[in-house]
């Protein structure tokens, strides 16, 4: 009997032996749990792990990241403004709403991550304008130049805000600016200022008749002196 038991004991031994050389490496060293991996050093692959981003990294993520989805919002508004039927155009009216509010929370994220991004800052301002939110526009607006004053986008933008909230003579500043400096944001704030007239006339604002057609002269004014009045580039060109 000793004997038979004594052969038993030995094949359970082999037997085990056998299901324990067959365990992965890791399950054996740690009594059949996986062992922690290694923090840092190396990934599983034996590549170099890559390091945590910065906070200004993280901020750069972010911002790309609402860039995408604001040139999406506004694709969809384009296709909304080409639309043959009003509920077709409500609907991807809303669309672009929606994915323009996705932008705003993005860029917010990369102005938290990074509170001195002067370009999150503006692109947050410019994405809250496009949802009707003209005073927090305005104060990312403000932000952006106060880290970064003669950031032209901003300038620009910032102007559409103030016309948003009928502040004409504050559009007009921003515009004398703009063109002694960058004629390109100076053409496209007038650009915006000729719609935003007509939109006026179709629905008046809190501004008077009066007032409207005033400043309705002001920029055909200004257009007509653009016409006559080269840029700097065009003034080096011609130097050439």
């Amino acid at each position: 009997m000793k004997k038979v038991a004594h052969s038993k004991v030995v094949r359970i031994a082999l037997l085990i032996g056998v299901v324990f050389a067959l365990l992965p490496g890791d399950l054996r060293a740690s009594g059949g749990s996986p062992m922690p991996r290694p923090s840092g050093g190396s990934s599983s692959s034996g590549m170099p792990a890559a390091p945590p981003k910065t906070p200004e990294e993280q901020a750069v993520d972010y911002y790309n990241a609402g860039l995408k989805l604001r040139d999406k919002a506004l694709a969809l508004q384009k296709e909304a403004a080409q639309a043959s039927n009003e509920k077709d155009r409500a609907k991807l009216e809303k669309k672009a709403q929606q994915e323009f509010d996705k932008a705003i929370a993005q860029f917010r994220k990369a102005t938290e991550k990074n509170a001195m991004f002067h370009e999150a800052h503006s692109d947050l301002g410019f994405a809250l304008r496009k949802t009707g939110d003209y005073p927090a526009a305005l104060q990312a607006y403000d932000r952006a130049l106060s880290l970064a004053p003669a950031y032209t986008p901003a300038v620009e933008y910032r102007a559409e805000a103030y016309l948003g909230l009928d502040r004409v003579e504050d559009a007009k500043q921003a515009y004398m600016v703009l063109f002694a400096g960058d004629r390109g944001r100076a053409d496209e704030l007038l650009r915006a200022m000729k719609g935003w007239v007509e939109e006026r006339r179709a629905a008046p604002g809190s501004l008077t008749p009066d007032a409207l057609q005033e400043f309705s002269s002001w920029v055909t004014q200004r257009e007509e002196l653009a016409g006559q009045t080269p840029s700097v580039s065009e003034l080096q060109q011609r130097q050439w």
